[in-house]
């Protein structure tokens, strides 16, 4: 089982494995980036089980599903870290899930709260808000990509979570995710 990260960085993890997050508004090319991410670094990407789950109910979905999507996203992530791959890369995780919660239902996820303090990420990736907006079927937020990047933001300062702001577009895009991952885990 994973260990809880602490801020005592002298304390020995068992996984050496780095957890990297990705997360940003939607159509901001998060799981395109996931996947070339872990391309690059022969690493993992960890598949969005928000989707997964979203596709196999045959209703809409409703606060209570938030949270099992997010406890079976976790139970995958922390599964994936016996890989012994230097990172894992997910682009769902418990901040998605907050503001995806707060946003819908107007009241707080104290699940997701928990697990954002419990279970902070290595590094977050934030992505600009900068690619225009494509439509899915799963996307319901047209037209507010600064509104969520802003709010993204402001939670990873208010909990002084190491992030980095990815933007361009296509490699220029790749490119700035991996010197930002480069910078923060070189072994100078």
């Amino acid at each position: 089982e994973y260990l809880e990260k602490t801020n005592d960085h002298s304390q020995p993890h068992r996984s050496m494995t780095h957890r990297i997050a990705i997360l940003g508004p939607e159509s901001s090319g998060k799981s395109v980036l996931c996947n070339e991410l872990a391309l690059r670094f022969d690493s993992i990407a960890v598949p969005e089980y928000a989707r997964i789950y979203l596709d196999q109910i045959n209703r809409p979905y409703h606060s209570g599903d938030l949270e099992v999507i997010y406890r079976e996203q976790f139970r995958m992530e922390t599964a994936m870290l016996a890989s012994g791959k230097r990172f894992i890369f997910t682009d769902t995780e418990f901040i998605i899930g907050k503001v995806w919660h707060e946003h819908v239902y107007g009241t707080p996820c104290l699940y997701m709260d928990e697990m954002i303090e419990k279970h902070p990420y290595d590094f977050y990736l934030l992505t600009a808000a900068d690619l225009p907006w494509e439509y899915d079927r799963l996307r319901e937020n047209p037209g507010k990509g600064a509104f969520f990047f802003s709010w993204y933001e402001s939670i990873l300062i208010e909990r002084k979570l190491p992030y980095g702001v990815v933007s361009g577009s296509g490699s220029a895009r790749t490119e700035s995710a991996v010197k930002l991952i480069e910078s923060r885990f070189s072994k100078g």
